[in-house]
């Protein structure tokens, strides 16, 4: 099925030029030379193919009718406990379990309500004299849901030389709680620090000692010392909880229900959006016709999941789809098949945003080019339609800008040149491609506004550069050394060890410390810049989640038949049995 652009007279421009320029210039000639040596990186085929992905059964009408009946019940039963008259523990607790449920986007103002009113409320003095676990909860669930909380709130836990105080460890609730709460610190926040290495050495402890048998317990803080809640990929998260809540709070079993069901239709409608992305991209053919890209639309829809699972962000999912599908592909044109002229000429017709530009290019860059400005014409078109806002210039923008980020990485690659790291992460924060994701989740959402859009029209906030700065350093961690194999460019890592003369060991620590820095920054920008809405927050920090999880156990996006494969099927295609 031939692409369309909507833009008729541009396409009949190019249709045309095609047919009459037969003749190329002596470049352009020797660049599609069949002497041109070109690249492999012998990426793995697909393990989730087309055939399979329509053959995924949805459920049945009439059972799909019944859940939604169920949900609403359930949902009024919820709403009831949410206003019930209850001490300060069980309100926070209520709140807490909704969210980790998943099930928390059904009742934003009520939640918003009670969390406020507590805010407002509640003496904090006396917040700070109650039990750790209760302040932490506290501290933890007003920080997350943009509520201002000072760390000094847990300065009573400490004695005069700044150390915990020692029978705080015999609290293995209240050191979890304190835990998780530790992992929102902002930079500069010393208390929080030190409750981190405090509560990390503990429960540490905990879990090699022999004195403590509540199973239960020490499988939620392995969990937690595996991954904090804070940097855990929320769908995933909630899939886990859902297993551990059957059985852990039996007086709220509605809530439980709620979130088995509301688990499933929501799955069920990720089935649909996936089947809808599959024919878009089995109608490029791209898999066929340029067999040196990655071919993972799967894995790049749960990215999408991964940055706002909720139903109402369909359309979101689907055009993300598409533009993951694409980064990939282009990413993959640079690192691997491009010559470096081909390279300029590419990033050139991008720049320019002229499609006559693209007659120049190879077959399979044309190829990249009109799938690239027709998805992207589209989804502007969609916007004014929908909102009656230009988004065509932000859109623009974050593809010129990755594209022109991946031919300097062209060329140092070329050049033999070995950037330092500041360098490096100067350009590597766009080449990951996550400008052109968050810059999509800002301009295609339901809460854009014209003002909105000049906040972001004038460059990249800083809360979008933290950000995909964490995406590109889990990346690097987990994927520099096959690239290296390959013969690639070297990465933050490689750079960090070529300038300051150490080992991969010690770079690696250091790129640690660089995650844990810039997650400070992040939760800065969420909790701190109120010039953005709630979700444009949640996706800037679901980026950093989704890219955490991906690469968590090595390259999960470039390998994805191991982990990456588990949490496809969880998420994707296994319902959960309500028993």
């Amino acid at each position: 099925m031939p692409l369309t652009l909507g833009l008729p007279s541009d396409i009949q421009v190019f249709q045309t030029k095609l047919r009459l320029h037969s003749h190329r210039s002596h470049i352009y000639a020797s660049l599609r030379s069949p002497q041109l040596e070109r690249r492999s990186a012998n990426f793995r085929p697909t393990i989730w193919h087309d055939y399979f992905i329509h053959s995924i059964k949805n459920g049945d009408e009439l059972d799909q009718i019944g859940n939604a009946k169920r949900v609403c019940k359930l949902k009024n039963e919820a709403s009831q406990m949410i206003y019930k008259e209850e001490p300060l523990r069980d309100k926070l607790e209520l709140v807490d379990a909704l969210q980790q449920l998943g099930v928390a986007y059904h009742f934003e103002e009520e939640i918003n309500d009670v969390l406020t009113d507590i805010h407002v409320c509640q003496d904090l003095s006396a917040i700070m004299n109650s039990d750790l676990y209760l302040v932490s909860l506290f501290f933890r669930l007003l920080r997350t849901n943009g509520f201002s909380v000072p760390e000094d709130i847990f300065k009573n836990y400490f004695d005069d030389k700044g150390d915990c105080k020692s029978k705080l460890s015999l609290d293995i609730h209240g050191m979890l709680s304190l835990y998780e709460a530790s992992y929102l610190a902002k930079e500069g926040e010393e208390i929080l620090e030190m409750a981190r290495h405090f509560t990390t050495k503990h429960l540490t402890n905990y879990l090699e000692s022999s004195n403590f048998n509540d199973s239960r317990m020490k499988e939620r803080v392995a969990n937690a010392l595996e991954l904090p809640l804070n940097w855990r990929m929320e769908r995933l998260h909630t899939r886990w909880f859902i297993d551990q809540y059957k059985t852990a709070d039996q007086t709220r079993r509605a809530l439980w229900e709620l979130a088995v069901v509301d688990f499933n239709i929501i799955q069920d409608l990720y089935k649909k959006e996936l089947k809808q992305a599959s024919r878009w991209w089995t109608q490029l053919r791209f898999y066929e016709k340029l067999p040196f890209i990655r071919d993972r639309l799967v894995e790049n829809y749960l990215i999408c999941v991964g940055t706002a699972f909720e139903p109402k962000h369909a359309s979101y999912r689907i055009a993300e789809t598409k533009a993951n599908c694409l980064v990939t592909t282009i990413d993959d044109v640079y690192d691997v098949y491009g010559s470096l002229n081909e390279l300029e000429l590419f990033t050139d017709a991008i720049e320019q945003w002229d499609i006559t530009l693209t007659e120049a290019l190879p077959e399979y860059m044309q190829m990249c080019c009109l799938a690239l400005f027709d998805t992207v014409e589209s989804d502007a078109h969609d916007v004014l339609e929908k909102k009656g806002l230009n988004v065509t210039p932000i859109l623009r923008r974050a593809w010129k800008d990755l594209c022109k980020a991946y031919l300097v990485e062209a060329r140092w690659y070329h050049n033999g040149y070995v950037p330092t790291l500041e360098e490096y992460l100067g350009n590597g924060w766009v080449t990951i491609g996550a400008n052109v994701f968050l810059s999509d989740a800002y301009c295609i959402n339901d809460d854009v506004t014209a003002t909105n859009l000049e906040q972001f029209s004038s460059g990249y906030p800083d809360i979008v550069r933290y950000s995909c700065t964490l995406a590109r350093l889990y990346n690097d961690l987990a994927t520099s050394s096959d690239e290296l194999k390959r013969g690639d460019n070297k990465k933050s890592i490689q750079c960090y060890m070529h300038h300051e003369n150490v080992t991969e060991s010690v770079a690696r620590r250091e790129i640690k410390e660089m995650i844990r820095k810039y997650w400070k920054l992040l939760n800065g920008e969420v909790l701190g810049n109120s010039a953005f809405h709630k979700y444009f927050k949640n996706a800037c920090l679901n980026i950093s989640r989704i890219a955490q999880c991906i690469y968590q156990h090595g390259d999960g996006y470039g390998k994805p038949d191991g982990e990456t494969k588990d949490q496809v099927t969880l998420l994707l295609l296994d319902p959960i049995k309500l028993i």
